[in-house]
């Protein structure tokens, strides 16, 4: 999880707080140098720190804090609100042409993932309604071109190339002119990158750049590499003038000092992150969601929105149905299962959950849980069509020949059918209509 030390570090510091009835200026100093020292442990720019402490120790002394009837609180949502605001106040959109066709391009070092990303882009484009086309102008990298045909196709987009040593500059021009006359309305090019920042490099994005005049200029940097991230940013907008970030890897980094350094170092906002290896692994970059996280407070607009991406509208109204007949079946159970992968498992969903600490959470315990969602998945499977529809057929023969169909105990069959047979009672409480139709989850219980 992004920020997975931070977090466990401010929310046992602030754990602290939330014990006593008054604050006194020793407690929000001895907090205060908490909170700097987990902040640099996570790789946060040491200017950034600097002030960021300052201003939260300057809003905590005020009256209002002290004074309260809940100070810790009052903290907590003093740092929420700071951190917020480090990370750029609000989600930065992407900026698209009033004239109905879009530029963008795609700079950065190499290692970062941009050809990959790039097709991530394409993707989440796709979902928002558009239609984009990519523009294959790495010229110098072997296979670059290859490699931006396979992800084009995995995401069922098209790609322009040239293979005849035109410069980038020329193959940029001629995929927006073939963009255009096609009927796309989005043109995403990716560029060459380098190890490090060089005269040669800035010169050709440059020449790209006065060539097809984009509307956004994304950067991607790999959070991984932390502040090496935060000065190639700073770097690429003084020589070429970016409007946004994109942050791979996000879902590898533990620290998160990059995503909380890049906007006050750079003042360009991180507009995307890399939340994984799928090419529907792009999210849009919410501070206030991200702070949320961090804080332990959890992501319910992330989890509803993925939730409702995940669903079928179909079938989520026959399940309604099917609950109010009390009608749940094994085929349902799975389906429901089906439902928890797709927003990314149990793990990602604990990221999104209020309250939870993931560090009474193993890597363990996920895992445990997956583990049993695939044994679960294997047992329904080895059934037969009449079985998953009418579980009153299972009796102790048919379940010692799922068991051996699926490779486990009849102990194991057992639990699931108790699994199952909870999941159906708690079921019955959606019998209600009103209920269903004010359900933001509706399908995904």
């Amino acid at each position: 999880m992004a920020f997975e030390n931070l977090s466990d570090k401010l929310q046992d510091t602030f754990k602290k707080l939330k014990g006593k009835g008054v604050l006194t200026e020793e407690d929000i100093d001895k907090a205060m140098r908490e909170v700097k020292l987990a902040l640099l442990e996570a790789d946060v720019n040491f200017k950034v720190v600097k002030e960021f402490v300052a201003d939260v120790k300057a809003k905590a002394l005020g009256a209002d804090v002290l004074n309260s009837l809940t100070p810790g609180q009052q903290v907590i949502k003093i740092v929420n609100d700071e951190l917020v605001s480090l990370m750029g106040g609000t989600n930065s959109k992407l900026t698209y042409s009033s004239s109905g066709f879009t530029t963008i391009l795609m700079v950065g070092l190499q290692g970062t993932g941009k050809t990959t990303t790039c097709g991530k882009l394409a993707m989440y484009l796709k979902k928002e309604g558009k239609k984009p086309m990519l523009a294959a102008c790495d010229i110098y990298r072997p296979a670059a071109i290859d490699q931006l045909e396979v992800v084009g196709k995995q995401v069922d987009v098209p790609v322009y190339t040239e293979r005849d040593n035109r410069k980038a500059e020329e193959i940029a021009l001629h995929a927006r002119k073939e963009a255009e006359t096609k009927g796309y309305n989005v043109l995403i090019v990716d560029t060459a990158g380098r190890l490090q920042i060089d005269e040669e490099l800035m010169e050709e994005l440059v020449r790209v750049k006065a060539a097809v005049k984009p509307h956004e200029i994304l950067l991607v940097v790999d959070a991984l590499t932390g502040q090496d991230a935060v000065n190639a940013a700073e770097g690429f907008n003084e020589k070429l003038g970016i409007d946004g970030i994109i942050m791979t890897k996000m879902d590898g980094d533990s620290r998160g000092g990059a995503a909380l350094s890049a906007k006050k170092v750079t003042g360009k906002p991180v507009k995307f992150m890399g939340m994984g290896e799928k090419l529907d692994a792009l999210e849009p970059f919410h501070p206030e969601r991200m702070a949320s996280r961090i804080l332990g407070m959890g992501d319910m607009m992330s989890l509803i929105e993925k939730a409702q991406e995940t669903y079928d509208e179909e079938k989520a109204a026959k399940l309604e149905k099917k609950l109010r007949r009390n009608e749940f079946t094994l085929e349902d159970f799975l389906d429901q299962m089906g439902e928890v992968r797709n927003m990314g498992g149990l793990g990602k969903i604990l990221d999104m959950l209020p309250g939870v600490n993931k560090k009474n959470v193993s890597e363990d315990d996920i895992d445990k849980g997956e583990k049993e969602f695939r044994q679960m998945e294997a047992i329904i499977r080895s059934m037969t069509l009449e079985e998953r529809r009418n579980p009153a057929l299972l009796n102790a023969s048919r379940r010692k020949r799922i068991a051996q169909g699926a490779g486990q105990s009849v102990a194991k069959v057992n639990q699931l059918i108790k699994k199952y047979e909870d999941a159906k009672k708690l079921m019955k409480q959606f019998n209600n209509p009103n209920f269903m139709k004010k359900s933001r989850f509706r399908g995904l219980f």
